[in-house]
């Protein structure tokens, strides 16, 4: 995983700024307004309750619309990346629920990444994928570390060097351990936010468990080796819930 190219940038934040804090009380609330399976926010230990849920083929189909509607225009995340974010937390809220992975971390990581898919000018689809393919420079050396072609361009278009991909910005060899099908297409696409954000999501919790601060600030600085990165991440995290 790397980051760091985008010309896009979070506000500052300082260095040792908080981890995203709540309780689980903020999100679980089983109500028209709050999601059907609302992942906890990080870092504070999130109450896992056991939610009957319906066999679904795409994670957004697992956050209630309502919340969705209004918690995207309370944000100004697009209600397609928010379903992508909210839908990956739950997903690893059932899966692996010693991670404690809130939606607002992931939503934070791929809001300072992408502009939640809408880097340079991209809109992004109900189909989960930008208007145009959300690529960063080759990763050859000049500017940023040197990582030979290892997908023979299938992600990037570059038979040479790797470039970070998509909405997250996986890079293709990353994504070749970490891919995962989040849109229920029998296929894992980088540049597709749903399938990029259960990715992150799994990715986040490989790190363990983001209950505590240092846990948390462990696990964000595994997706990019950079405390102000770590910064910013929690200073948007902590806009989302606020």
């Amino acid at each position: 995983m790397l980051w760091g190219w985008s010309s896009w940038a979070a506000p500052a934040a300082p260095r040792g700024a908080a981890a995203p804090q709540g309780t689980a009380a903020d999100f679980v609330k089983m109500s028209a307004d709050t999601p059907a399976e609302a992942p906890g926010v990080s870092p504070e230990p999130a109450a896992q309750a056991a939610l009957p849920v319906a066999p679904v083929q795409s994670i957004n189909a697992r956050i209630d619309p309502a919340w969705l509607d209004a918690m995207s225009a309370r944000t100004g995340i697009p209600r397609t990346a928010l379903a992508a974010y909210a839908g990956a937390a739950s997903v690893l809220a059932e899966k692996s629920p010693q991670c404690h992975l809130g939606w607002n971390t992931l939503a934070a990581i791929g809001h300072i990444e992408s502009d939640d898919g809408r880097y340079g000018g991209a809109v992004l689809g109900a189909d989960g994928y930008p208007s145009a393919p959300i690529v960063g420079p080759a990763l050859d050396g000049s500017a940023f570390a040197g990582i030979r072609d290892s997908d023979r361009g299938q992600w990037d278009g570059d038979a040479v060097w790797d470039h970070a991909v998509g909405p997250f910005q996986f890079i293709p060899q990353t994504w070749r351990i970490w891919g995962a099908d989040g849109s229920g297409d029998g296929r894992a696409d980088p540049n597709q936010i749903e399938d990029a954000a259960l990715a992150a999501a799994n990715y986040l919790c490989h790190a363990g468990d983001l209950s505590s601060v240092e846990g948390w600030r462990r696990a964000v600085f595994s997706y990019n080796h950079l405390d102000s990165y770590v910064d910013d991440v929690a200073k948007v995290a902590n806009s989302y819930r606020s």
